[in-house]
């Protein structure tokens, strides 16, 4: 029988000079299992080395450590006895000292009998706690491989600690190997120990936030019976604060009186302040500068005080230059642990292409975290604002409600694959002077779905709805209006180019619905190219009623990952709608699109 194999060279360097070592594996023709032993090689794992090439005492400490690991190998897929061997030059590498290597390496060859595939003969563990998931694959019949006993002795113990059982401990295994019948019998006996509940949080390490207010902010529920999803949740809700660099909750060695189990603390503080600062050029918006200083701890209970100034703009094409200067309140686990207080002061001047607004906005109020998934929030605010548009100048004074709520599904936030996302807000506001009372809605749905591997092909799709309800259009908030066109709407069309006509000028509409398509195709691991197609619509009335006017525009995009998300270059070009000065947009940045 012809044995498959696999060759690499190992560059070594002695005093004399380098020279090569020609490395085989032989002996394995299942393309898989020869791919893990590849894998679990270390020898093999030096042969790729180019900076650092090994010399020859690290090649035969290699060759030494590859027996177990490469019986680990065979062991993990179900392969108990399987032989391993390794020549260096012809010498059996276990038998050379490894004090004295040879003064060259010119071959090594890995010679694996990976002998017959073991089943389960019997596959027992008991007792199991009512609800747990073991592995399917543990069960007679099944291919035996230690992984698989792993990950069910893993799972037996995790069904009782969820069951409040944290000591729960696999005591016993009995495993013997029937070589005749090639089988695995194994036997897996746990140990739950009590059900515990929760003791108090000890916190060990000193902190510039206050004790009481770690412990409140953590959460953990003390006197309720233990899950290790509280753990993991108090953990999150300590580290999304800001104010720790690092958080590690542990459980106490031993049961307190009553079953209890206290939970051990260390935290490491976070720099308190920070300053940040940025720049950015746009083809058609310009120069946009930006900074913030943010306290991470301001009264000693992780509370976070933030300034942020930005003007934008600056030489750009899409109206005047715009200013935002705000300041930001919060303060974690003030209702709840789960339920953050905030209250913010903002002041923005935006000079856009049909309209001017200059506004003050003050606003409180409360941010649900209801799972890493789902956040809400509930504010009242103040905005007086003034504004001018096709209908002359205005000021305006509202009284306002803001709701929100967010579902983030997707998988990666700044290059998702699969998944989805839904942000949803409605402002419900109230006149005092100067407009009608009315509600401000927004949607934005995202979705999608990747098939294939080794060239996958990720599906994007994006839908937007906007609503201004109650006022008419020359009595709403200018500022409150939509319009279309642009990188967050519809590529390929200039920036809020489609509005609402009014005579020879342009409003923003009560109305809008926004969509977009992407088929993003990898190309290599780093490199994708994508399709997209936008669409948007503008509309006078209250709720989209086909009265207004759609536009469109299509293009192709490149996309190269790095590691803080992909960068993005779209060419774009406009494919229906009002006629424009622009032939194509170009659109560069860093995360898709959508």
């Amino acid at each position: 029988m012809r044995a498959a194999g696999v060759s690499l060279v190992a560059w070594g360097v002695m005093s004399t000079g380098a020279f090569a070592a020609d490395v085989s594996l032989n002996g394995v023709e299942d393309d898989d299992l020869r791919d893990a032993l590849r894998g679990g090689s270390l020898l093999i794992e030096q042969t790729l080395l180019e900076e650092n090439p090994p010399s020859t005492a690290e090649i035969l400490a290699a060759a030494q450590a590859d027996y177990r690991r490469l019986l680990a190998v065979l062991y993990d897929n179900g392969r108990f006895s399987g032989a391993v061997r390794i020549s260096v030059d012809g010498r059996e590498a276990a038998s050379i000292p490894p004090v004295q290597p040879p003064a060259s390496i010119g071959a090594v060859v890995i010679t694996v009998d990976p002998g017959p595939s073991f089943t389960f003969g019997r596959a027992q563990i008991a007792p199991v706690a009512e609800g747990t998931d073991l592995p399917e694959q543990f069960a007679p019949g099944e291919t035996a491989s230690l992984g698989i006993l792993k990950s069910t002795a893993d799972a037996g113990v995790d069904g009782w600690r969820e069951q409040g059982h944290a000591k729960a401990a696999l005591t016993g295994q009995d495993i013997t190997a029937n070589h005749p019948q090639r089988q695995i019998n194994a036997d897996l006996t746990l140990s739950p120990g009590p059900r515990l509940t929760f003791g108090p949080l000890v916190v060990l390490s000193e902190s510039d936030v206050r004790t009481q207010r770690i412990i409140d902010i953590a959460g953990l529920p003390t006197g309720e019976v233990f899950s290790p999803e509280e753990i993991r949740l108090a953990t999150e809700r300590l580290r999304r604060t800001g104010a720790f660099n690092a958080v590690a909750l542990s459980e106490a060695d031993a049961i307190g009186p009553n079953n209890t189990l206290p939970i051990e603390l260390q935290t490491t503080d976070a720099p308190k302040r920070r300053l940040g600062f940025g720049a950015e050029v746009s083809t058609l918006e310009g120069l946009s500068l930006s900074a913030y200083w943010l306290h991470r701890n301001l009264l000693g209970g992780a509370e976070r005080l933030r300034f942020d100034a930005e003007i934008t703009g600056i030489g750009g094409s899409t109206g005047g230059e715009d200013y935002t200067l705000s300041a930001r309140f919060d303060r974690p686990a003030t209702f709840n642990e789960d339920t953050n207080f905030y209250a913010l002061a903002k002041l923005e001047q935006l000079d856009e292409e049909f309209f001017f607004s200059r506004q003050l906005d003050l606003e409180a109020g409360i941010e649900r975290i209801a799972s890493q998934e789902r956040t809400y929030t509930l504010g009242v605010g103040l905005r007086r604002a003034e504004t001018r548009d096709v209908f002359g100048e205005n000021k305006y004074t509202l009284l306002t409600l803001p709701l929100s709520a967010e579902f983030d599904y997707r998988d990666n936030s700044l290059n998702a694959r699969n998944g989805y996302y839904i942000n949803a807000s409605a402002t419900p506001f109230v006149a005092l002077a100067g407009s009608d009372n009315g509600i401000r809605s927004y949607l934005d749905a995202r979705a999608y779905r990747t098939f294939g591997e080794a060239r996958p092909i990720t599906l994007a799709l994006r839908g937007q709805v906007g609503s201004v309800f109650g006022p008419e259009i020359s009595e709403a908030p200018a500022d409150y209006l939509f319009y279309s066109g642009g990188g967050g709407t519809v590529r390929g069309q200039e920036y809020q180019i489609l509005g609402v006509p009014v005579g020879d000028e342009t409003a923003g509409g009560r109305a809008f619905v926004g969509l977009s398509a992407e088929v993003r195709v990898g190309v290599t691991d780093a490199i994708s190219l994508v399709g997209f197609a936008d669409a948007g619509y503008v509309g006078e009335e209250e709720f989209y009623d086909g009265s207004g006017e759609w536009h469109s525009g299509a293009g192709l995009g490149l996309r190269y990952d790095t590691a803080v998300g992909p960068i993005r270059l779209d060419v774009a070009v406009p494919v229906s709608g009002p006629e424009s000065d622009e032939n194509f947009q170009v659109y560069i940045g860093i995360g898709q699109a959508f």
